[in-house]
């Protein structure tokens, strides 16, 4: 707060306060327009400037710090921002290799599908025990260790 200054204007203030306090009574100082007010305080409506000042102050300290919870909620939502465009990103890239390998597993059925239409038939039996033997003893290798 500032001290400046203080004595001067508590006196205008007191001053003030004599004169309005008798503006009532027919006492000089209270009835016109601009009378009754201390001189250069005419925007406070009576406040001194020390308590006035103080306030000012307290709003410029809360404005200050609503100022900085503001810039932090942008700088975080900005971060947000580039979070989601790289996650877009991400899932625009696991999207295109789905549909790539959805494609490579369609066609791959449907060459199976081809095979097992033919005169194949009894090839394709005999691969497919020969692969379910390969496993199973894979399987019995592994049991055993």
């Amino acid at each position: 707060m500032r001290r400046a200054g203080l004595g001067k204007k508590r006196d205008e203030v007191l001053n003030w306060d004599a004169k309005t306090s008798n503006a009532g009574r027919g006492v000089a100082g209270g009835n016109r327009t601009g009378e009754g007010m201390p001189p250069g305080n005419h925007g406070h409506y009576g406040y001194s400037n020390s308590g006035y000042s103080a306030c000012e102050e307290e709003n410029e300290r809360l404005a200050e710090s609503l100022r900085n919870k503001v810039t932090a909620i942008k700088s975080l939502s900005i971060e947000i921002g580039h979070e989601v465009k790289q996650h877009n990103q991400l899932l625009a890239e696991m999207d295109s290799q789905f549909d790539s390998t959805t494609g490579f597993l369609g066609r791959t059925m449907g060459k199976l599908k081809i095979l097992s239409r033919g005169s194949q038939t009894r090839l394709l039996c005999y691969m497919m025990l020969f692969s379910f033997f390969v496993f199973f003893v894979i399987y019995w290798i592994i049991k055993l260790r």
